[in-house]
């Protein structure tokens, strides 16, 4: 457990930096735990699933994508569950912390909208070259799912080389996620740490807004599997 710990910003990513993670065991619980999964779930960019019609959806629908433009918002729906998902494990403290990570220029989320309603998104944790997703959530049909193609986009095209999902959810599973022993992880990470990357889409406005669609699936397109 983690409560004789004082959690701060730079423990955080030190744990991340080695392959251990805080979580708790509900929304309501005070207490977290680290966590070192083994094996552990990540999702290859160079292996991400994107189906015909998802790609279909990501360029013709009508919801808009933006990047840290409303960190807390994601988190707060992340936090919140729905149907599909009662409850969760993002309690006041993991917030409290990862809003902090995202001040610090470390944590990042991608927002999909419709109209002016937050209607979707993830976030997660950039470290290097390692992008460490946390939660997502959906309120409508593939926001969630919108959200991770431009995710995979924006981390191809900062240079990112891995995307830990910490564990390999069947709903993770269809995108590609698989899950490796943590010997192998550690080695995947190591790499990881060692090359620099840019969350920031390169020559759109701060956030990646205006960010176009075609240009995200033609991106995820000829790195990625298609069926």
């Amino acid at each position: 457990m983690t409560d004789e710990i004082e959690l701060t910003p730079d423990l955080i990513l030190r744990a991340y930096s080695v392959g251990i993670f805080p979580m708790a065991q509900s929304a309501d619980d005070e207490k977290l735990a680290w966590f070192d999964p083994d094996p552990r779930g990540i999702l290859p960019l160079d292996r991400f699933h994107l189906s015909r019609r998802l790609a279909r959806t990501v360029r013709t629908t009508d919801l808009r994508v933006t990047a840290d433009q409303d960190f807390a918002g994601v988190i707060d729906g992340c936090a919140g569950g729905g149907w599909d998902r009662p409850t969760t494990w993002i309690n006041g403290r993991i917030r409290s912390l990862c809003l902090e990570l995202h001040r610090l220029g470390h944590a990042h989320s991608i927002e999909v909208w419709q109209g002016e309603t937050l209607v979707g998104g993830l976030y997660g944790v950039a470290l290097k070259g390692a992008f460490f997703g946390e939660s997502m959530f959906s309120t409508v049909r593939d926001a969630s799912k919108i959200a991770l193609v431009h995710l995979v986009a924006r981390l191809l095209r900062g240079g990112f080389s891995l995307l830990d999902t910490q564990f390999a959810t069947e709903h993770l599973a269809q995108f590609g996620a698989i899950e490796i022993p943590r010997a192998k992880y550690r080695q995947r990470l190591a790499a990881a740490l060692g090359r620099d990357a840019e969350f920031q889409w390169a020559g759109t406005a701060s956030g990646g807004i205006g960010v176009a669609a075609e240009e995200v699936v033609s991106l995820v397109q000829s790195t990625t599997q298609i069926s």
